[in-house]
């Protein structure tokens, strides 16, 4: 059965077009999830209050626009949008090499770019989860989401390896670089879909305010359960995860004195953790249950991080527990996501997609700027092991959002509404 669902989306040629866009562009974005906080706090020698700014404006968006971008999405096709973000990106990124070379970067500038690129992400993702529906069948979405998240767990493996060493060899901005030019790929992949996308409603719902239509993207969210219970448990696990990442490499380069490529290694140990766990999501889901599968992973993310601010002893075996940590959280990630992700695509009309994925956006990642300058604030008052610690073990709290609620007792997939 398997086979056939695999056999099924690789000759899926639309689908294809977008996996092989997303896998190059995922790898980009991997490089610059460590090559921007090594821009700051190796080469602008930014404090751990910086290190919460420079995260709470690249999340920002997040909290401020989710809701109206997913009333944006919901009014109009979703390709052009996905389109015009990934150029937009690709110029904001590349303006920090740019003016790395120029000898004129600063921390100013960080900030902006992490804001506006922030901007078109949250717009891109709204866009990109709500597409997915579009371009394949409903009974599919578990398979395609778990495609794409095997594309993320390669590029994680590879990532943060590359750049690490590109790091080391070029300095962080130039690694950068790479980013901008993997977005150009994904602009690519998206002009050669051709699939024809419902036509946005129009009417009486084009003329309704935008504050209703808030309001109904909300309600389906606060008024069901399931959703209700997956968005408080994957906001609280942003809130404290974030507010640990917010401090995490000052924590490695400052107070464990790790280098660069080292740190890649240990962000790439992720990618084969996440590529395990992005294939076998769905199987856990039909061995376990679906309920089991996302109490479980959840759960497994936060006990993975305890090993983080315990890591210490010779520098083997401190590294060693910091990437089995990595390891474990990069397992736990995909598990969770494709099964809630599916879960929400699968029980929501496609009419209000848009708005249900902007008003989980606003609540799960609206907590990560939040988060952000929490994790700068612990860090510049209190130190940055003390922050560590606090925020992994609060991090434990996120499970019990599904663990007390009816995602628990969900054996499969609920029926397309």
């Amino acid at each position: 059965m398997g086979g056939i669902r695999f056999r099924g989306l690789w000759l899926h040629r639309e689908f294809v077009k977008l996996w092989a866009g997303q896998t190059i562009s995922q790898f980009g974005t991997q490089v610059s999830m460590l090559a921007i906080p090594l821009t700051a706090a190796l080469v602008l020698n930014a404090s751990p209050a910086q290190m919460g700014l420079l995260g709470a404006f690249e999340f920002a968006p997040f909290l401020l626009l989710s809701l109206f971008a997913g009333v944006w999405v919901d009014r109009m096709r979703r390709r052009p949008i996905l389109i015009v973000a990934d150029i937009g990106r690709t110029l904001f990124l590349a303006s920090i090499p740019a003016t790395a070379l120029l000898k004129i970067l600063t921390m100013e500038q960080l900030y902006v770019v992490a804001l506006l690129t922030g901007v078109l992400t949250v717009f891109f993702d709204v866009a990109y989860q709500s597409y997915l529906p579009v371009l394949v069948s409903r009974e599919h979405l578990v398979e395609g989401n778990s495609k794409l998240e095997v594309s993320r767990s390669v590029a994680q493996i590879a990532g943060p390896g590359i750049a690490g060493a590109l790091v080391q060899l070029v300095t962080a901005p130039m690694a950068i670089a790479l980013d901008a030019l993997s977005y150009i790929a994904s602009v690519i992949s998206l002009l050669f879909i051709h699939v024809a996308e419902p036509p946005p409603q129009r009417g009486s719902d084009r003329a309704r305010s935008i504050w209703s239509e808030l309001r109904e993207g909300l309600d389906v969210v606060v008024g069901n359960p399931l959703l209700r219970s997956i968005a408080g448990c994957t906001a609280t696990s942003n809130l404290f995860g974030n507010a640990m990442q917010a401090v995490y490499v000052l924590y490695v380069t400052r107070e464990l004195g790790l280098q660069p490529a080292t740190i890649g290694l240990i962000f790439a140990m992720s990618g084969p953790g996440a590529l395990l766990g992005s294939l076998v999501a769905g199987q856990l889901a039909d061995r376990l249950g679906l309920g089991r599968t996302i109490v479980g992973s959840i759960a497994l993310g936060g006990l993975a991080n305890l090993l983080i601010p315990l890591a210490g002893g010779p520098p083997p075996l401190m590294v060693g527990m910091l990437m089995v940590a990595a390891f474990f959280r990069g397992v736990s990630d995909p598990v969770y996501n494709i099964n809630q992700v599916s879960l929400r695509q699968a029980i929501t009309p496609d009419h209000v997609q848009g708005r249900m994925n902007a008003s989980m956006r606003f609540i799960v990642w609206g907590t990560i700027p939040i988060g952000a300058l929490l994790g700068g604030a612990l860090g510049q008052f209190f130190g940055l092991w003390p922050t560590i610690v606090v925020t992994v073990v609060a991090e434990l709290l996120a499970p019990a959002w599904v663990l007390f609620s009816p995602v628990r007792q969900l054996k499969t997939q609920p029926a397309p509404v």
